[in-house]
């Protein structure tokens, strides 16, 4: 795949793509804070049990 072909695609892909609504928007940001705070608890939390463990190699 050339340059050419690529920036032909890219500028197709470009003329279909539409802004998202606020509402769109929003939701995306929500799912994305929920997203990083699940991870975030997740991560906390297996830190907080090796912690407990003893001998564990974090603690």
């Amino acid at each position: 795949m050339g340059i050419k072909s690529w920036l032909s695609q890219a500028a197709r892909t470009l003329k279909l793509a539409s802004k998202p609504g606020r509402e769109e928007l929003w939701l995306s940001i929500k799912i994305s804070i929920l997203g990083i705070g699940a991870v975030g608890l997740i991560g906390f939390v297996i830190k907080l049990i090796a912690s407990i463990i003893p001998g564990s190699a974090s603690g």
